[in-house]
């Protein structure tokens, strides 16, 4: 039984790849970078946050401090001052300046392409590391963001799982790993103009329509 409803599953993600490859046809990373390193930066700033304000604040740090030397460099509590606005800076601030200095120290300041290295850079969960993995390297990767939970949960893909780990390997399972990536980007531009969460979603211009669970 377990294997048949996986099969079933299956058939679904695909099917729901398809449509949203169709509504989505340039879906991407809405956090702006032109290295790696910065969109490491950009993605410890994103947690409770938008990502339209974190495009704003980098500016502001990248200015002062355009290298990961120099952002390594900095006091954190210069640090802290700039990325503020984008809430629980001294946490962010102090993660992101021990990231640095990891990889000034022992990186040769480049950011490893290897997930589980990823995952033992400060401020770095396997959230960020798949991003990283996915965006900058093309590597399979699956982003257990908001959107991506609570998108999968609706539509049936998983079932009541709300720990981002757990769902992570849930859609291991059911999606082709060449998908995973540009799919998370999908749930993300979809969560945000279509089954939204803090509002009712907007079922009638849904084009999972027929075939979502429906499990809000």
């Amino acid at each position: 039984m377990e294997i048949k409803n996986k099969g079933k599953k299956k058939a679904l993600a695909i099917e729901i790849i398809e449509r949203l490859k169709k509504e989505y046809p340039e879906s991407d990373c809405t956090l702006d970078y032109n290295e790696a390193w910065k969109l490491l930066v950009s993605v410890r700033l994103a947690a409770q946050c938008t990502d339209a304000r974190v495009n704003v604040v980098v500016q502001g740090l990248y200015k002062k401090y355009p290298t990961i030397e120099a952002l390594a460099e900095a006091d954190v509590e210069d640090i802290e001052r700039i990325v503020k606005p984008c809430g629980l800076g001294h946490s962010k601030a102090r993660d992101i300046s021990a990231c640095m200095k990891t990889l000034r120290d022992e990186y040769q300041c480049k950011v490893p392409d290897d997930f589980d290295v990823l995952l033992k850079l400060p401020g770095v969960g396997r959230k960020s590391a798949n991003l990283i993995v996915g965006d900058v390297f093309g590597k399979p990767a699956i982003v257990t963001d908001t959107h991506c939970i609570r998108l999968t949960n609706r539509m049936g893909l998983v079932d009541s799982i709300k720990d981002p780990k757990k769902v992570e390997m849930v859609l291991w399972e059911l999606i082709p790993p060449e998908e995973g990536n540009s799919f998370c980007h999908r749930l993300v531009d979809h969560g945000r103009e279509i089954c939204t969460a803090r509002t009712k979603p907007f079922c009638d211009k849904c084009c999972l329509n027929d075939i979502c669970k429906k499990n809000i």
